[in-house]
């Protein structure tokens, strides 16, 4: 049976719908799998609105513009669920619950994924979230196949991960007690107590959960699918789709608006990275293959049990290192400047503290108090020493990621491309990426970026391009003239030394 000929008819129940992974497999079940019978959406009620009213809000952003153009009845088949994977029992109501009886298969994808949360949101979404999923999942008399999201950084004491349960480092019921019982700041100030191996919450709350998963294993039907980092879509539903500042595409386009100087990172480090997209087909090929190995377990009447994980990573495909992100980026901002940039996209990565520093005062908050005091002298409210803190909240958060480099092993995601048939190949097929136009891609990230984060044209006009050329022209006057006096100085000074 064919991937496509497996998921028809069935039921999925997706968590996470709100999120940037849940909305791009949102998307793709309905524009890929057009026989699906139901997608149940996992949503809460926020700023006001139902989960209905945020699924129609959902519906409308440019992610789903195909679907909405060519397959307009594929949306019928979405039907919100009202709750909350940081609640006991999800805050599912019964009438709901029963909605769900001929669930199939279940994506567990919502989490909370700022490295900066508070250690009480981290475990009861990210941990507690996991188990109520999973005692959800047993009142499922259909259920076929549990596919759980987790992070390749879940491990991150470890140089190389495998596709493997490691050893926990805590107790995830103790974990689960002490954050319901104690206070958000209480448990901050227990957080490298808890976990002096993770970085954050996030790794530590998402590695918890593995566990939990792990010990379901000889009650349901479970994978774990681990990401890496997770960026801009490759191809589908079109290139460079992104919704969110987080991570290294923000970073990207703080540097292209000319708001960020320097990045205190090692310029060697080869990240790994994987396109939203290449994740959401994993999710669906994995969730396959486990459904398909849970029935020849029925049949063959064997009692084993084996959790399959699968790090959905670059690993040794790895070709671009920070800094050669990063000069590419610029590149690109010179050719297609922004809009919005209101300076030169320069600076780099060092690994040299000393030097960040003098680079992040001299060329990024004196510039930014100078401005933010000329735009309250015009009646307006300041702007850039804000974009400036976040700036630095988020690179103090990446640092360990943007200094660290893993090796991340996916011989089981690699062999997951076995599976899928010829003919749905270009529907289904995830590793092709890696042997892709880096430049390109980036190129596609940089254009998603002006479209659909800074709200931008597909090209930039005559005044950007303009206004680019006159930045260049003044900030490489500025930076010769002062060296034209710093040498001319120190010739003085030695002048005056060796002969007066």
């Amino acid at each position: 049976m064919s991937i496509t000929e497996f998921y028809e008819g069935q039921e999925i129940f997706i968590t996470g719908g709100s999120g940037f992974i849940g909305k791009v497999l949102i998307e793709k079940i309905l524009r890929s799998l057009p026989k699906i019978a139901k997608v149940y959406i996992l949503l809460r009620s926020k700023k006001g609105k139902n989960a209905n009213e945020r699924l129609e809000d959902i519906l409308q952003i440019p992610l789903f513009k195909y679907v909405r153009e060519e397959q307009p009845e594929a949306l019928k088949k979405l039907v919100p669920i009202d709750g909350d994977c940081q609640e006991l029992g999800l805050a599912i109501s019964s009438v709901d619950l029963e909605k769900l009886q001929n669930v199939s298969m279940i994506f567990h994808v919502a989490a909370t994924v700022r490295f900066d949360d508070d250690m009480k949101t981290s475990i009861l979404l990210n941990t507690r979230g996991t188990l109520e999923m999973l005692k959800l999942a047993q009142q499922l008399p259909q259920l076929k196949a549990f596919v759980h999201v987790s992070t390749t950084y879940s491990h991150p004491d470890l140089n190389e991960v495998d596709e493997k349960i490691y050893p926990p480092y805590f107790d995830w019921r103790t974990a689960i007690k002490i954050a319901e019982t104690y206070d958000q700041q209480t448990l901050n100030i227990f957080l490298r107590k808890f976990c002096p191996e993770h970085p954050n919450s996030y790794t530590f709350s998402k590695s918890l959960a593995e566990h939990i998963v792990d010990d379901y294993r000889d009650k349901l039907p479970v994978v774990i699918l681990r990401p890496s980092i997770v960026v801009s879509s490759y191809r589908e539903p079109f290139s460079g789709w992104i919704d969110n500042f987080n991570g290294p595409v923000g970073l990207l386009v703080a540097c292209g608006l000319g708001v960020m100087r320097t990045n205190h990172s090692e310029p060697d480090i080869k990240p790994d990275i994987v396109p939203v997209d290449i994740v959401a087909k994993a999710l669906l090929v994995a969730g396959y293959k486990l459904a398909k190995d849970n029935n020849a377990k029925l049949m063959s009447n064997n009692d084993e049990s084996k959790l399959e994980i699968y790090n959905c990573c670059a690993s040794s495909k790895r070709v671009l290192s920070v800094g050669n992100i990063i000069d590419i980026g610029k590149e690109i901002i010179f050719e297609l400047p922004y809009e919005k940039s209101i300076w030169l996209p320069e600076g780099s990565a060092t690994r040299c503290g000393l030097w960040h520093y003098w680079r992040l005062f001299t060329l990024q908050l004196i510039p930014a108090i100078i401005l933010d005091g000329l735009i309250r002298l015009a009646g307006e409210p300041p702007v850039l020493l804000r974009i400036q803190r976040r700036i630095q909240s988020t690179s103090q958060i990446l640092q360990v990621f943007t200094n660290t480099e893993w090796q991340f092993n996916n011989g089981n995601l690699k062999s997951l491309e076995n599976l899928i048939e010829e003919n749905e190949r270009s529907t289904f097929t995830f590793m092709d990426f890696y042997d892709t136009d880096m430049t390109q891609y980036l190129l596609n990230c940089a254009k998603g970026a002006r479209k659909f984060l800074l709200k931008e044209g597909p090209t930039p006009s005559s005044g950007a391009r303009f206004r680019m050329r006159i930045f260049k022209i003044v900030h490489y006057t500025i930076i010769y003239v002062g060296l034209y006096y710093i040498v001319k100085n120190v010739l003085n000074i030695l002048y005056r030394m060796l002969f007066k």
